[in-house]
């Protein structure tokens, strides 16, 4: 991994960590204590059942960031796991990254996300890597739906039935945000 995008700093007490094997403990702990809420917004944390379920997950992220073909960061506040902040997947010939992101439910609503967010996407259009900003999130999910239009993301349209979540078929918002060099952010 190199170190350019190991850490991104994002204020005095948000940063973003590369992920790590020394986080797999951590990050099972809040995976477990928030499963239940996770649950309602995304399919995977069911099937989180061991330590070394989460250590083989977390191998398998830190090969994906190193070959350029996804990026997870850990969320730390004052150097504590709270959450985390992904591309999920990259395509480095259309230079598009598609978002994703959980944050602890204890610390909702305090504009983490959005903090995290502006310095990802700036660390990553500043680098170039990276111009266009996709975050897809089922329509129902108010808060994913704010935060993508908080930050600047536009709504390109619905994706009829495309989220399977819990044994239904959910419709998607996908948003975007278009970052060229007359637009880097400041």
């Amino acid at each position: 991994m190199s170190a350019s995008d190991t850490l991104i700093a994002v204020n005095d007490h948000l940063a973003l960590h590369a992920v790590d094997e020394h986080f797999v403990h951590d990050l099972h702990q809040l995976i477990v204590k928030n499963r239940e809420w996770l649950q309602q917004f995304l399919d995977w944390p069911q099937y989180v059942r061991s330590v070394e379920q989460t250590r083989q997950t977390v191998q398998s992220n830190m090969l994906l960031h190193q070959r350029g073909y996804a990026k997870m960061f850990m969320i730390l506040e004052d150097n504590v796991l709270i959450g985390v902040l992904s591309f999920n997947a990259i395509e480095p010939a259309n230079k598009t990254g598609y978002i994703g992101y959980w944050l602890d439910q204890e610390r909702q609503g305090k504009g983490i996300i959005t903090a995290c967010l502006q310095a990802f996407i700036h660390f990553y259009a500043a680098q170039g890597n990276v111009r266009r900003f996709v975050i897809k999130c089922r329509v129902a999910n108010e808060a994913s739906n704010q935060v993508a239009l908080r930050n600047g993301f536009t709504l390109e349209g619905c994706l009829r039935q495309a989220e399977y979540l819990n044994g239904v078929f959910y419709d998607q918002n996908i948003y975007g945000l278009i970052i060229d060099d007359s637009q880097q952010p400041g």
